[in-house]
């Protein structure tokens, strides 16, 4: 943790080499002396400390200066950092100004110089100041920051995609937060080109992609080889197991994720029901767990980064990624997962990522305190999602169009909700309309039994409604079921185009996609379970046959 600063400014150098080399003696263990003989140098540094998350603790000043006077310096760097203590170093005639500016600018204390000796007239002084300013200080986040507006989509999306790839931030909402106004102001940004990310060492970033973020804190979205033995599409849990599985059994292996890591499964804030985690465990942290373990066993990562295609040329896989390079393997395993699909309701585009978000529970729970959300779906993931929301809305009411929960929740979770006084299920319910001004703020409920419908406030809204797999841009020779599904092993046998595209004498293996030595693994394929420990077992799977397709080539 860096040391809070000590700024000193003096326009004399034989008196600032003075109060220095005091300040020095007597607090160089908790503090970092600086100091300047320019005021407006000084000024300028002030904002560049502001961006790079600087704390300051205490400024003294001399009065007279050629540039500005200390009062008008310690005015102005007040604006930038108002917690930190005032002093000001005044000759015997400039009483009067010293004494005002207690008044005009909260001035702390005022020094006579010669302060000798400082044992007796300096370090008593300010001690009381450094203590007083101590028992409210709180270190400051040491990481990124975001500056934005709450109901904004790009805000929600770049605080997406850096809780999804497990990389601490802290929010700033600029309309409430005044720390969020002096770090823009100090950049210089202007309100229309937030949200603005700034990252440690006092760079930013205006309205940035994920691509720009992703390259600027060296996430790598560019393959290290052209060659590979195994490529897997996707960082789901089945894509995270086949990374290990694959890194571990000495294939040369590759895994490309074009969002972040841990797919839906990442996004939960408890996940109970997992083999060997009786007190269960958060998305999060299984996500980390398996990035770790693949990247220790050699596995490598592209992120973020996307798969526009995948075309054949003679046994090799040639994979075109969305920047146009190529990278080739003997072998894929798409783990693509899925995504949930869109709510065509009146009014839920208009606010999408503005109060209305799609599985995004633990992003914007900080942001439903003390109101009413809603989900809907019935599913193990809106039911984590409804007890991780408890935790901070007045009321969670869950929308169903079923009786009960029974059909599509595990009882675990069903056991839990109902033990929880804030969680309401709503039956036989949908959501007829959303309402909103640049963010929702209301919903039209409409009862399936009797037709009426009524209106709720509405802080948020989270949807989760079945599932629509990523497979739309694989080639048109990989056979999927109506769904999109990708179809596998023998069942593919049935389907009416199989002998059309399938040329090998054996059949294919287990996970093993109408394309030879494509597969698929999680619930991006037909017939799969939609649980996390099925994927991670599919996953494994998928490597054991790329063995054995590798093995004929």
């Amino acid at each position: 943790m860096k040391k809070p600063l000590i700024v000193a400014l003096d326009d004399d150098p034989q008196v600032l080499r003075a109060i220095r080399r005091d300040l020095r003696n007597e607090y160089r263990e908790e503090y970092r002396i600086l100091s300047t003989t320019s005021a407006r140098e000084a000024l300028e540094s002030l904002k560049e400390l502001k961006l790079r998350g600087e704390k300051i603790a205490l400024f003294i000043s001399d009065q007279r200066m050629p540039e500005m006077e200390g009062v008008d310096y310690l005015e102005r760097a007040k604006e930038i950092f108002p917690e930190a203590r005032r002093v000001l170093l005044t000759a015997y005639s400039d009483t009067e100004a010293a004494i005002k500016a207690i008044n005009d600018v909260q001035l702390d204390y005022y020094l006579m110089k010669p302060w000798d000796p400082p044992e007796e007239k300096l370090y008593p002084v300010l001690n009381d100041l450094l203590d007083e300013w101590q028992a409210s200080y709180r270190p400051d986040f040491e990481g990124i920051k975001i500056v934005g507006y709450q109901w904004s989509p790009r805000s929600h999306g770049i605080k997406d995609f850096l809780a999804g790839n497990l990389i601490p931030y802290l929010w700033l909402d600029i309309e409430s937060n005044e720390e969020a106004r002096r770090l823009i102001d100090a950049a210089g940004v202007a309100h229309k080109e937030l949200p603005a990310v700034f990252f440690e060492d006092g760079s930013h970033m205006e309205n940035p992609t994920a691509t720009r973020i992703a390259a600027k804190i060296g996430m790598n979205a560019h393959a290290s080889d052209t060659m590979y033995d195994v490529v897997i599409v996707g960082a789901g849990p089945a894509g995270l197991a086949a990374a290990v599985y694959g890194a571990s059994e000495g294939l040369k292996t590759l895994l490309v994720e074009k969002r972040a890591p841990g797919g839906q499964a990442g996004t939960s804030s408890r996940i109970e029901n997992y083999l060997g985690f009786p007190k269960g465990l958060s998305g999060s942290q299984l996500t980390q767990r398996a990035i770790t373990q693949a990247t220790r066993l050699g596995a490598e990562f592209l992120l973020p980064q996307e798969v526009k295609s995948i075309s054949l040329r003679d046994k090799y896989k040639i994979i075109t990624l969305a920047d146009g390079a190529e990278i080739h393997a003997l072998s894929v395993i798409t783990t693509t997962g899925v995504d949930y699909r869109k709510l065509a309701t009146k009014g839920i585009a208009d606010f999408t990522g503005a109060g209305v978000y799609y599985g995004a529970a633990t992003t914007e729970a900080a942001a439903c305190r003390d109101k009413d959300v809603y989900i809907v779906g019935g599913g193990n993931s809106a039911g984590q999602a409804a007890m991780y929301l408890s935790t901070f809305a007045s009321n969670v009411y869950i929308l169903i169009r079923r009786d009960s929960l029974k059909h599509s929740m595990s009882q675990y979770l069903i056991d839990q909700i109902a033990g929880t006084a804030n969680i309401v299920l709503q039956p036989h319910t949908v959501v007829e309309e959303a309402i909103g001004n640049g963010n929702l703020s209301a919903l039209v409920l409409k009862d399936l039994n009797s037709n009426e419908c009524r209106r709720v406030e509405a802080g948020s809204l989270f949807i989760f409604i079945g599932a629509r797999p990523y497979t739309e841009w694989l080639e048109a020779d990989i056979i999927k079921n109506q769904r999109g599904f990708i179809e596998t092993g023998r069942d593919l046998i049935r389907h009416p185009d199989f002998k059309k595209v399938w040329k090998l004498d054996r059949e294919p293996f287990l996970l093993e996609s109408s394309s030879p030595g494509l597969f698929a693994a999680g619930d991006v394929r037909a017939g799969a379970m939609n649980r996390v420990a099925s994927a991670v077992g599919e996953g494994s799977m998928a490597i054991k046959f790329v063995h054995e397709y590798l093995a004929q080539l």
